[in-house]
């Protein structure tokens, strides 16, 4: 059950978070509460799955290299695969769509060379063939939410 303390780390933090030596103690002056409180806060959110990292989101190849991938992946496997491929820290999220192409996904690497081993890796791991899209054009979509604080 989340607290209103939790609702509002949500809301808040989504965006803006703070980039500085200490950002839990300085969010924790923020709210009143101590450091300890805020990054015990943050774990139970992760932990019930309202959040899976705290990082920055950077412009697709402002820093090292990036690319949309996609993988045809029978349906029974679908889960499985996703786990595998979620377990590579390059990989920022993957999702399912109704098509041929059925998992899909964006990784960042260092380089070219770095990228193309983390794939095959995933390749290996999952038994399926990646398939990569390049950038034509970039769009960003914000995906704040603003949640309801009154529940």
């Amino acid at each position: 059950m989340l607290n209103n303390l939790h609702k509002q780390l949500l809301n808040d933090y989504q965006q803006d978070f703070p980039i500085s030596p200490q950002p839990f103690l300085e969010i924790a002056g923020k709210l009143g509460v101590s450091e300890d409180f805020i990054i015990k806060a943050f774990s139970l959110l992760q932990e019930q799955s309202l959040i899976s990292r705290i990082g920055p989101i950077i412009q697709p190849n402002h820093i090292g290299t990036s690319s949309l991938v996609a993988m045809t992946i029978p349906a029974e496997q679908l889960e499985s695969c996703a786990e595998i491929i979620n377990q590579f820290s390059e990989v920022n999220h993957n999702y399912e769509r109704d098509h041929a192409f059925n998992l899909w996904f964006v990784i960042i690497a260092s380089d070219q060379n770095n990228l193309t081993d983390i794939l095959s890796s995933i390749e290996k791991k999952t038994g399926f063939a990646t398939f990569k899209f390049p950038l034509l054009e970039d769009y960003f979509i914000n995906l704040g939410f603003q949640l309801d604080l009154n529940d």
